[in-house]
């Protein structure tokens, strides 16, 4: 699969790629024949994933909520040509009803979903676009264009990646440069049970009851998988004439 001309050879920085989506992109990526640096704010589990990547992948520790580390991390990989730019990094905040989210946990959800999203951006978009081309991908989800009920920070800060992404999409796409989101919908693994676990506590209901009431408004009565996320992003960049979009990978659930 080395021979994707869209992908082989360029440099894919991915955030947030210690676990979950990021390691599953960055993981498609390497595959495809890209030089991946993988960042993330855990040294540990990143060296696992540049072992998953194989040869030539990169690691490189950022906080992305911080703007001076990321300067950092931009002089470090001024050595790179990064053409491929991967906005995963997010965390899910807390279950409450927004009268009970706390003004700390609010502003921790934006500093990372939305304010990290900024920052990187802001960082590695120069140099694409004097060069006159370069793609990048926030990651959403389809709770940023749907009621979640306790989920306000979060639904939220992902409503603000996409609107983010739409104009930016118009700033530098004249250059070359595409913008995109990716928003994927429920993705089987830890952070969608810890949710579900939460909201059957909240609720009173079973974890069963908790994950079919999310589960079935999708139209194929399942979650998506970490790797379909992750090939979703590679058939994103097989697209070179998409920019300003918003792709749901979700099953099929309703999004609007």
């Amino acid at each position: 699969m080395g021979g994707d001309s869209r992908i082989a050879g360029r440099t894919a920085l991915v955030t947030g790629a210690g676990n979950g989506l990021g390691r599953a992109i960055a993981l498609q990526f390497a595959a495809r024949g890209a030089r991946v640096v993988l960042t993330g704010r855990t040294p540990g589990k990143l060296e696992l994933v540049a072992r998953e990547c194989g040869a030539g992948s990169r690691v490189a520790t950022v906080d992305t909520a911080d703007e001076a580390s990321i300067a950092a991390l931009a002089a470090d990989l001024d050595d790179e040509e990064v053409s491929i730019l991967v906005n995963n990094a997010g965390i899910a905040g807390p279950v409450a009803p927004l009268t009970a989210v706390s003004a700390q946990d609010w502003d921790e959800v934006f500093a990372v979903n939305v304010r990290g999203v900024f920052l990187m951006c802001r960082a590695f978009l120069p140099p694409m676009v004097r060069r006159g081309s370069g793609d990048v991908i926030n990651v959403a989800s389809v709770s940023g264009k749907r009621p979640l009920s306790g989920r306000t920070p979060y639904t939220a800060s992902k409503l603000a990646v996409i609107g983010l992404t739409t104009t930016l999409a118009h700033e530098v796409g004249p250059a070359g440069v595409s913008v995109n989101t990716l928003s994927p919908g429920p993705v089987e693994g830890p952070r969608m049970h810890r949710n579900f676990t939460l909201e059957a506590e909240r609720t009173g209901r079973t974890y069963a009851e908790a994950e079919h009431e999310y589960v079935s408004r999708a139209a194929l009565h399942r979650m998506v998988t970490e790797e379909e996320v992750g090939l979703a992003a590679v058939a994103m960049l097989d697209m070179p004439g998409l920019c300003g979009a918003d792709i749901d990978l979700s099953a099929g659930m309703v999004a609007r």
